[in-house]
């Protein structure tokens, strides 16, 4: 067990805690940049990472607080999940023909941080703008109707697949974006538990993609669960008292530059 690691993963898991979002997107970058791991690599473990620190978030959300539409669930996962085991077969596909695969994941990354970074700041005016009240079936008060609905919700899911599938990126900020855009009255709880509950399997197809090409590091996982797990409770038990919109402009910042510098690279 590396001090580092578990240091950063208490570090990522302590802003997850107050903000609510920037696991993968803070994660990544870390692994990459301060500890030089391979981007593929970094990826896959934060992938598998991620759907293990959130099943505990969707238990909360499920059990405690009710706040979670599982059908808005099945429709983004029946885009996303599909989309995400093609994405792994791309990626193997490639490795076997020799190809370098380093610059795609590399700028998928950046694309996804990039977009976080504008998402997180929308995110924050969309939930001041509006006082949602809690909906019995977001599927019938969501903005659009019928058919239109269901293919855009299946749209999303299959979008969200390929790229956090690439980049272990988006599948937080982005995701809930989508569901205040598509689902304007339902309530802000069920929107988080929602998206939450999408994560899980998303990063857990994904990461065990990734895992079966041998990207995942689990010596650097066990040592970021240590850290991470610690991080997130003592953070959300702050954040009541941290200004969210102080720390939130700061995060979007900081992933807008990285972001630059990955796309750049």
């Amino acid at each position: 067990m590396d001090i580092g690691y578990i240091l950063s993963g208490f570090a990522v898991g302590f802003l997850v805690g107050i903000t609510g979002v920037g696991g993968g997107s803070l994660m990544t970058p870390l692994l990459v940049f301060l500890f030089g791991f391979k981007p593929i690599v970094a990826v896959g473990t934060d992938l598998l990472f991620a759907a293990l620190t959130k099943t505990g978030g969707v238990w909360v959300h499920h059990g405690k607080h009710k706040s979670v539409d599982w059908k808005v669930v099945g429709l983004m996962a029946t885009g996303s999940l599909p989309v995400s085991a093609v994405t792994i077969y791309i990626i193997k596909h490639l490795m076997s023909v020799g190809k370098e695969i380093t610059g795609l994941i590399t700028f998928a990354l950046g694309i996804a941080l990039i977009l976080t970074a504008c998402a997180l700041l929308v995110r924050s005016l969309l939930l001041r703008k509006h006082e949602r009240e809690v909906e019995s079936s977001s599927i019938s008060t969501g903005r659009f109707q019928g058919t239109t609905q269901i293919a855009l919700t299946i749209a999303t899911g299959a979008i969200l697949g390929a790229l956090v599938t690439l980049s272990s990126v988006g599948a937080g900020a982005l995701g809930t974006i989508a569901i205040l855009l598509l689902y304007p009255k339902m309530s802000t709880l069920k929107v988080v538990g929602t998206d939450l509950a999408h994560a899980i399997p998303l990063t857990a197809i994904a990461g065990i993609g990734h895992w079966s090409l041998g990207h995942v590091d689990f010596g650097l996982l066990g040592s970021l669960l240590i850290g991470s797990l610690p991080g997130i409770w003592i953070g959300s038990h702050l954040s009541a008292r941290i200004p969210e919109k102080i720390l939130r402009p700061i995060l979007a910042t900081l992933l807008l530059l990285i972001g630059l510098k990955f796309v750049l690279a």
